[in-house]
């Protein structure tokens, strides 16, 4: 059986990284695909260890604040 994650992915420095935030895994890699790959690797070898029986998915959304320079 197959469940979906969700993947945050996000710049840092020269890297890629990726987390999943219903299982607190995380990765990286040179590239989005890579680091997404990576994360499914992690979570798959997190999961053998700690199976989650249900998840929920997150709420995500953005948010404006303001930023002086």
């Amino acid at each position: 059986m197959n469940k979906v994650f969700t993947a945050v992915v996000y710049k840092e420095k020269k890297l890629y990284v990726a987390e999943c935030p219903e299982t607190g895994t995380a990765s990286q890699g040179k590239t989005i695909e890579e680091a997404i790959r990576n994360l499914k690797e992690a979570t798959e070898l997190y999961l053998e260890e700690f199976p989650v029986k249900k998840h929920n998915h997150p709420f995500l959304t953005t948010f404006e604040v303001p930023v002086h320079a």
